[in-house]
Formats: C-alpha cells, structure tokens, sequence
C-alpha cells in the first residue's frame, strides 16, 4: 500500500508539474509581440521607419508563423518534445534581448526570431498536451490559451506606461519579456534533464502516422483554424478604427478593446470545459462560427450596438481558439500526428490571419465604407461554421498510412 500511494503521489506530481510547465510555455507565446503595437510610434520615430516599414515589423511574426510552423514536428522529431520546447524558449530569450539592442537591424533579426520560436511553441505545446493530458485536452488547451490571453492583455496595458517613466523608452518596455522565458526555462530545466534521461525512447522519431496533409479531416481542421485566425485578427486590426470612425472615442475604442480580451480569457475557459459535454464538437464548432457571422453581420447593419457586438466577438473568438488548438489533439492518434496536424494548420491558418486584415481594408478602400467588408467577412464566417460542423465530428485521421 505505501509503495502504491507513494506511485500515485509521484504520478499527480508530475501532472501538476507538467501542467505548471504549459501555463509557463503560455504566458510566452503572444505578450512579446502584441506590446509591439501600443509603442509602434515610439519605434518609428526613433529609428526613421515608414509606415509600410513600421507595418511590416507588427506582420513580421504572423509571416514567420506560417513559414516555420511546418518545420516544427521535424526540430521536435530531431531533438525531442520536451528538448524542443526548452530550446524554443532559449530562442525567443535572445529575440526578445537582440530586438531591444541599439544596432542596425538588430529589432528585425530580434523579431524574426521571436517570430520562429512562437511558432515552435504555437505548434509544439498542443502536441504537449496530447501526451501527458490525452483525456484532460480540452480543459487544459483552455487553461492555457486564457493564460496566454490574460498575458497579453496585460502586456499591451504595460508597455505604454513603462516605455514613458525609463530613458530606455521602447527598448526597455519590449525588453522585460526576456524575463517570463528566462522563467519558463529556469523551472523547466530540471524537469527537461529528468524526463530526457528517464523517456528518451518515448520520444522517438521512428512513430508512424498518416499525415494530415493528405487528409480530407486535417484540411478540414487547418481551414477552420485559418478562418478563426481571419475573424479574430480582423477584428484586432479593425474594431478600434471602425469605432473611431463612427463617432466613439479613441480612448473608449481602447476600452472596448481591453473588454474584448477580457471577455475571451473567460470564454477560453468556458470553452475548455463544455467542449467534451457531447459526443462530439460538431455543435459547438457550428455555433461559435454562428456567434461570429452574428457579430459581423451586426457590426454591419446595427453599429450603434457597438457593445453587443465587442461582447459576442469577444465569446466567439475566445471559444473558437480553445475548439481549434484542441483539434489538433482530438483529431489525432499520437503526439508526433498531433504536432504535424498543428505544424499545417497554424502554417496556413497564420497565412490567411496575415492577409484577412489586409483584404479587409482594400475592400474598404474600394467599396468607400465599412458595409461590404463587413458583410464579406459574415459571409466568411457562416463558411466557418460549415467547415466546422465538419471539423468537429467524433473521428481521427488514423494511424500508419
């Protein structure tokens, strides 16, 4: 009996230990570069960039996501999961330190590498979860996605504040993100040398599995996951603006803004916990893709219900990231499948997150006002809870081809 509780002891341990690690993996993956946007100024006028140059700084990372995120399932066949993620975050640390450097070109190489290593992370932790919480998937992507949120939020309030009360300025207040990686990385490295010399086999790169790529349902998830990218990233680049220009106050846009965030750490957490009430995700991939096209097509025809709209947006995009990121698991046999579904998904998921915005704004330009994007973009969004009413069905890709 001692021998069995003292098991189950080091068990739970464990669990709670890599949960521990998840939620520190999570507080790294977006801070870092959303607090570039509230001091983009800042950095523009320090270092002379235009404003095609100053925008392709703030794209740079979604650029890097949808051109390493395939490379991801190799590096952690190569090296490792655990191995991989430690050194993702050794990656990020120095982008984070070299962007903050005085130096020609240093801000750009800091970026790309930040860049590549959350794109490491965004793909390689849902893979995490499918090996030490294959029957906790949903609640645990939930839990971290609200963390990797509530960070985010908070980021984009301190940055501001901090680049205004140091003579480092900008430098200083992009700089402090060094220190969740350098925190992330101290308390998971014991746990990476015991796991590394006690289950190197279990991280062997010789596993078999059908690639997504060649599947009907991996398609399906990767166009729900880019079409949840599109509606979300839209709205980050275009509410405050579309606010501003029917009237509403640009401090009371920024306080929508933050409300918006609010609401999706909650809905992140909400999600996590329903998704497996059914005996699949069919209902609520239709619905929250529903909750979406209702918020555009509203934002459209109903403006000055500005606050329904931030609220409804807010539960859709909040759910529909913890659906998608849990997919990547519930579609799949194995961490190494669920790596290499993640890997494709979030390459031309983060590719279409990069060019929604954009299009979204030339169909302004042409149509002269907000109506016809907004009213495309509903339109994209009843294509997502189609797509997702696919996606969600109770089945795998499957095993060896």
């Amino acid at each position: 009996m001692p021998t069995a509780i003292r098991n189950a002891s080091d068990r739970t341990a464990r669990i709670g230990f890599a949960f521990i690690g998840v939620l520190l993996i999570a507080v790294n993956l977006r801070v870092s570069f959303v607090s570039v946007g509230p001091v983009l100024a800042n950095i523009s006028d320090d270092l002379g960039l235009s404003s095609a140059a100053a925008g392709f700084l703030t794209g740079l990372p979604l650029i890097a996501f949808a051109v390493f995120s395939p490379v991801a399932p190799a590096f952690a066949s190569r090296l490792g999961l655990d191995r991989a993620l430690w050194m993702s975050l050794l990656i990020l640390a120095s982008g984070i330190v070299l962007r903050s450097l005085p130096g020609p070109g240093l801000i750009w190489a800091g970026t790309a590498m930040i860049g590549l290593a959350i794109a490491f992370l965004n793909v390689l932790v849902p893979s995490l979860v499918k090996r030490d919480f294959p029957k906790r998937v949903s609640q645990v992507t939930g839990s971290y996605t609200a963390t990797q949120a509530a960070f985010a939020a908070m980021g984009a309030a301190v940055v501001v504040p901090v680049a205004q009360t140091s003579p480092a300025g900008w430098r200083l207040a992009l700089g402090i993100w060094v220190g969740l990686a350098l925190i992330a990385m101290a308390v998971l490295l014991p746990w990476l040398r015991r796991h590394m010399s006690g289950t190197m086999t279990s991280t062997s790169p010789e596993v078999s599995y059908r690639s997504p790529w060649a599947s009907a349902l991996g398609w399906q998830v990767t166009f729900f996951m880019g079409l949840q990218s599109i509606a979300f990233y839209v709205l980050m680049a275009w509410l405050p603006t579309i606010e501003q220009s029917r009237g509403v106050p640009a401090a009371t846009a920024g306080i929508h803004l933050s409300v918006f965030l609010l609401i999706s750490v909650f809905a992140s957490l909400a999600a996590g916990g329903i998704l497996h009430r059914g005996p699949d995700q069919k209902l609520v991939c239709f619905t929250s893709g529903a909750v979406m096209f209702v918020t555009f097509l509203g934002l459209a025809l109903a403006p000055d219900l500005i606050l329904l709209w931030v609220f409804l947006g807010a539960v859709g995009c909040g759910t529909l990231i913890v659906v998608a990121l849990s997919l990547f698991s519930l579609r799949t046999v194995n961490y190494p499948q669920a790596a290499s579904l993640s890997g494709m998904a979030q390459s031309v998921g983060y590719g279409m997150a990069a060019v929604g915005p954009v299009m979204f704004g030339a169909l302004r330009d042409v149509s002269g006002g907000w109506t016809v994007p907004l009213l495309v973009t509903a339109g994209i969004m009843v294509v997502l809870a189609l797509t997702g009413a696919l996606a969600g069905r109770d089945r795998v890709i499957g095993g060896p081809a």
